[in-house]
């Protein structure tokens, strides 16, 4: 078993305190902040880089393009505020556009082929492991990039020897101080269905643009797979099979879940659920010896 490292500021991570107000709220680090000779005074041990994916793709006839990008963003900035000063935590120039071919029949969603895409990804790590830094955080909010997060850490353990986590922040827990799920708050129906601004992300976007909201065109978007989970058995359990569907197939407004259910102060709960989990997740990558990654067997 690898020895476990001593991180420098780790008894900073007990008791976190609440963030201080917005007009002095702290921000991540920023990876393009810092000149090229402050590398090598990186505790390269620790160090994390974070990559920030969104999306520019239709939400429904009620939210902007651009709801992953700016979910992610507002999660980041939540974090920020539960993170020692001295992280060694560097967030890298987020990504507007990703993979969304699922979306291309709606207009003015924006895609990059899947090749690209990873290619891209691939890239930006590699870039990253030539600074000397081994840990990279991709952190997503975009369901569609779940399959390609999983490709490309792998590439990037294989070729590069990074250390590559894939974070949703649809995945994260949400809970609240008093121990509270916020998931909780959402019916069944909801959490499985409500996959795309339903009432999850137009809650959010209610809570941190609501002037992007357009309030009239929200209402409950059912998702057709719902008729098919109680059709078909194995199809439709969620598990067995996974359809390849456009958002058309899923409902012709190109939105999924109850969006005139959401409610701002829920949305803000969450944001802030959300920026303590990754907070704590940040750090739990931040202790990762580098040991972890093993080499393979020699043959010689």
């Amino acid at each position: 078993m690898a020895e476990q490292q001593v991180v420098p500021w780790a008894d900073k991570m007990q008791g976190m305190s609440p963030p201080p107000a917005a007009d002095s709220a702290p921000r991540l680090k920023r990876w393009a902040d810092l000149r090229w000779p402050e590398f090598a005074a990186l505790d390269l041990a620790h160090t994390v880089a974070v990559l920030p994916v969104g999306a520019t793709e239709q939400h429904g006839p009620h939210l902007p393009l651009d709801v992953d990008t700016a979910i992610v963003e507002a999660v980041l900035a939540a974090a920020a505020g539960h993170l020692p000063a001295e992280a060694p935590v560097y967030v890298l120039p987020t990504l507007p556009v990703g993979l969304s071919p699922e979306h291309e029949r709606f207009p003015g969603t924006l895609t990059l082929s899947a090749e690209t895409a990873l290619a891209l990804w691939r890239d930006l790590g590699a870039s990253v492991a030539r600074a000397g830094v081994r840990k990279l955080v991709i952190f997503n909010g975009h369901g569609g990039h779940i399959g390609l997060m999983d490709l490309a850490g792998r590439e990037l353990r294989a070729r590069h020897d990074l250390l590559v986590w894939g974070v949703n922040w649809f995945h994260l827990p949400l809970i609240e101080p008093d121990g509270h799920d916020l998931e909780a708050d959402l019916d069944a129906r909801e959490r499985r269905f409500g996959v795309h601004a339903g009432q999850i992300e137009t809650a959010v976007m209610l809570a941190i643009g609501p002037e992007r909201v357009a309030q009239d065109a929200l209402r409950d978007f059912p998702s057709a797979s719902e008729e098919r989970a109680r059709r078909y058995a194995l199809l439709g359990d969620g598990r067995s099979a996974k359809f390849a569907w456009q958002m058309q197939d899923v409902h012709p407004a190109g939105a999924a879940g109850h969006a005139a259910a959401a409610d701002a102060g829920w949305g803000r709960r969450a944001v802030a659920a959300a920026g303590r989990s990754l907070a704590q997740l940040l750090q739990d990558v931040v202790a990762v010896p580098l040991s972890t990654a093993v080499p393979g067997p020699s043959l010689a």
